[in-house]
């Protein structure tokens, strides 16, 4: 029986990595807390993303780093899901000894992909590609079930939780606050407002000292 099975798609989707503001491949899958279905995550957020095998270094301090923080991620309503293409008994045994031996306890689910069906759906692994070696890949789901963010990292380089972490923050209040957040923004500082896109609209700015391309609004 085939473990992973995953919605139809046209087959031009199939031939592109996935793109931001593209609906996420629905799936149902085994994973380390049974199975799951990934539009049963509709209505949060959620960080999916994959790394390219068990018991390896890199792999090991993010999972410690994830786990460590996710009361973090439950506070904005975002879970997280791994996936890799290991076994789910691989990935069992990988959590039991990450506790073992770090006293932390892994609770979100990982996913087993030993078929690469949703590395290939989601553009994580080149069509013509035999395994997964090099994925260190993240999307950010929104609950509508979109994709808004999408990052991807060598093998060697570990990925950064206060990243997510911000950028999951950072998503959420702009969607909220209608604005945008400028760069290295962190939650309490200043907005930005929309751009004008007419001429009218950037005249009635005024001639002020703030430009009316760069204006800034309380958090």
């Amino acid at each position: 029986m085939n473990s992973t099975e995953i919605a139809p798609s046209s087959s031009a989707e199939a031939l592109r990595p996935l793109r931001i503001n593209d609906p996420a491949p629905d799936f149902i899958a085994r994973t380390t807390q049974g199975e799951k279905r990934l539009s049963d995550y509709r209505g949060r957020w959620l960080v999916l993303f994959s790394h390219p095998a068990d018991f390896t270094p890199v792999c090991t301090s993010e999972f410690i780093a994830l786990a460590r923080q996710a009361d973090a991620f439950e506070a904005l309503g975002c879970d997280l899901m791994a996936l890799s293409v290991d076994s789910l008994y691989s990935h069992l045994a990988w959590l039991k000894d990450i506790y073992r031996r770090f006293g932390v306890k892994v609770a979100f689910p990982i996913i087993e992909d030993p078929s690469m069906a949703i590395g290939h759906a989601f553009g994580m692994v080149d069509a013509g590609s035999s395994d997964s070696a090099t994925v260190r890949a993240s999307f950010v789901i929104d609950p509508d079930g979109i994709v808004r963010a999408v990052s991807w990292y060598p093998m060697n380089i570990g990925r950064s939780v206060d990243e997510l972490l911000r950028l999951v923050t950072a998503l959420q209040t702009a969607d909220r606050e209608q604005a945008s957040t400028p760069a290295g923004w962190s939650p309490g500082e200043p907005l930005l407002e929309p751009a004008a896109t007419t001429l009218d609209a950037a005249l009635a700015d005024g001639e002020g000292e703030t430009p009316w391309y760069y204006r800034e609004r309380s958090a």
